[in-house]
């Protein structure tokens, strides 16, 4: 349990950071990012296994690559469905670029909180 909530903070703190770097990703406060890694997560439980099956020979035929363009869907459609309006990305550019960021941000701040525990 500890360790599942180290990742949610982690990770809520890892959208705020890439919200500060991306243009047109936003996230108004700390209570949105943990409400927003909650529906991101859903989401990706849900809605991901049913995108990435779709879309496996594109992405076999793009050497996984495609698989960057599912996450940027994951995250847009995240936003989009997030309550309230503190949780917003405009457009696919800033979700893919947002995506790639959130993964390698998000990557960092957990291997330090896993070294701290």
């Amino acid at each position: 349990m500890k360790h599942f909530l180290l990742t949610w903070l982690g990770t809520a703190l890892a959208l705020l950071i890439t919200a500060h770097i991306v243009p047109g990703f936003a996230v108004k406060g700390f209570i949105t990012a943990l409400v927003a890694v909650i529906v991101i997560g859903l989401v990706n439980a849900l809605i991901r296994p049913i995108l990435s099956i779709l879309s496996f020979p594109i992405t076999l035929l793009t050497f996984g690559l495609f698989t960057f363009v599912i996450n940027a869907l994951i995250l847009w459609l995240a936003s989009a469905i997030t309550p309230g309006s503190d949780f917003k990305i405009e457009g696919f550019f800033a979700a893919f670029l947002g995506s790639i960021v959130l993964s390698i941000v998000s990557s960092f701040i957990n291997y330090i909180l896993r070294a701290v525990e």
